[in-house]
């Protein structure tokens, strides 16, 4: 599967602290307000619209709030993605190729402009409570900006802890992650958010 950015840079568009409040809109502030860093494995799979077979990766995760991440697709095609709060590298293994954006020219009007600055949350996306449902409370964000590419995306907490998200796009596709192993405030190291693009590869933008 190979990775698409914008859907990436969605999935982590929860990490800046904002103030909203019921159910699980209120587990979603908690969890952002206790956490300052946090590491994961994941498991993501995309359905497409046609029904064609399930796309399915996994990898780890590391986060260091504001901006900072690290996410590192393990099977079944080697993908790094790495962002220091200003710039953002994609590097795709397999094409030896890496992709430089600028943190607020990547995400540009995807749920993930939440990660460019102290954006206030009901600014750009209705929050409201989803019910529950595999054991976990949902939360629905639906993006105000219609030409986001996203219809919702949906976050499910146990507690205070994020377990899961679900993204749907435009254009009928879901995208499922589950989060495994998750340590909040663990420390990381700042080597896990730099990138030097290996000798020999494609450098795409900045």
């Amino acid at each position: 599967m190979k990775f698409d950015l914008k859907m990436f840079l969605a999935t982590v568009g929860f990490l800046l602290p904002q103030w909203v409040n019921a159910g699980a809109v209120d587990q979603l502030h908690r969890f952002l307000d206790s956490t300052r860093t946090l590491k994961a494995e994941f498991s993501q799979i995309v359905i497409a619209k046609n029904g064609r077979k399930p796309q399915q990766s996994s990898g780890f995760v590391a986060i260091s709030r504001p901006g900072k991440l690290r996410w590192e697709i393990v099977k079944p095609y080697p993908q790094l993605i790495v962002g220091d709060g200003e710039t953002i590298w994609v590097y795709d293994q397999e094409l030896q190729q890496v992709t430089v954006r600028k943190a607020g020219q990547a995400i540009g009007s995807s749920p993930a402009a939440l990660l460019a600055g102290n954006n206030d949350l009901e600014k750009n996306f209705t929050l409201s409570d989803a019910g529950s449902s595999e054991g976990l409370s949902w939360l629905e964000a639906s993006p105000k900006n219609a030409d986001s590419g996203f219809d919702k995306i949906r976050m499910g907490f146990s507690g205070a802890d994020l377990k899961a998200m679900e993204l749907s796009d435009s254009f009928g596709q879901t995208t499922q992650i589950r989060f495994g192993r998750l340590e909040r405030n663990p420390v990381l190291p700042a080597a896990n958010f730099k990138f030097t693009a290996p000798a020999g590869v494609d450098v795409i933008g900045e």
